[in-house]
C-alpha cells in the first residue's frame, strides 16, 4: 500500500508576501514563521541580498489539515488561464437558494480584500462564482 504524500500548493507571482496575506484572509491561514535562525521577517530580509528579498512567502493551515501555500516571485506577468485553480468549498451540502446564499455571502466578504467577481453561476439548484485573487489568478466558491 502506498502512503499518502505531503504537498504544497505554489503560487508564481509578483508580490508573494501580499499574495500570501490575502489567501490567509480567504482560507483561515497563517503565515509561516520566518527562518529559525532570524527573530522575524525583517530580520531575514536584511540578511538577504537586494535581488532575492521578498522572493517567497509562504502561509500553512493552523489546524495543520490543509496543504501548506507557497508564494515565488516571477520575473513575468500572468499570461493565461490558471491550468489548476483552487475552490473555496462554503456551500458543502447545500442546495438551491439557501447554496447560493452561501456563496454569495462569501463573495461580499472577499470583494474587499481585493477579489474580484467574475459571474455568478446559478440553475436554480447547484451554484458556483468564479473569482480572480488579487493577481488576477482564477478561483472559485463553491
Amino acid at each position: 500500500m502506498s502512503s499518502i504524500k505531503r504537498f504544497q500548493v505554489t503560487f508564481d507571482c509578483a508580490e508573494p508576501e501580499r499574495l500570501a496575506l490575502f489567501w490567509c484572509e480567504v482560507l483561515g491561514y497563517v503565515a509561516v514563521p520566518p527562518p529559525a535562525e532570524f527573530a522575524t521577517w525583517d530580520d531575514f530580509r536584511r540578511s538577504q541580498p537586494a535581488e532575492e528579498r521578498d522572493a517567497w512567502f509562504a502561509c500553512s493551515d493552523p489546524s495543520g489539515v490543509g496543504p501548506r501555500l507557497y508564494f515565488q516571485r516571477v520575473p513575468e506577468g500572468k499570461a493565461a488561464k490558471n491550468r489548476l485553480h483552487l475552490d473555496i468549498r462554503v456551500g458543502t451540502g447545500l442546495v438551491g437558494e439557501e447554496r447560493l446564499a452561501a456563496l454569495e455571502a462569501e463573495c461580499a466578504r472577499l470583494v474587499p480584500l481585493g477579489a474580484v467577481h467574475v459571474r455568478t453561476l446559478y440553475d436554480g439548484n447547484d451554484a458556483c462564482i468564479p473569482m480572480l485573487d488579487i493577481e488576477g489568478n482564477e478561483f472559485c466558491i463553491d
